[in-house]
C-alpha cells in the first residue's frame, strides 16, 4: 500500500478522531501538517493499522 496525500486529506476529511489525532500530532511534536499527516499514516494506516480499510476503499476506481 503506497501513501497518497489526496487520498489521506479525504481520509481526515470524514473523520473527527483523525482530525483530532493529526492536531496532537503537530504540537506535542512541533510537526508541520504534511509531515503530521505522512506519520498519521504510517500509524494508523499501513500494514493493518485501524484506517486501512477506509484508506483502501477511496483507491477504488471511479468510472
Amino acid at each position: 500500500m503506497k501513501y497518497f496525500k489526496t487520498q489521506m486529506k479525504q481520509l481526515m476529511k470524514d473523520n473527527m478522531e483523525l482530525q483530532t489525532q493529526l492536531k496532537v500530532l503537530m504540537k506535542e511534536h512541533h510537526l508541520e501538517k504534511n509531515f503530521a499527516l505522512k506519520a498519521l499514516y504510517h500509524s494508523e494506516v499501513a500494514d493493518g493499522g485501524k484506517y486501512q480499510k477506509a484508506y483502501q476503499a477511496l483507491d477504488v476506481p471511479r468510472d
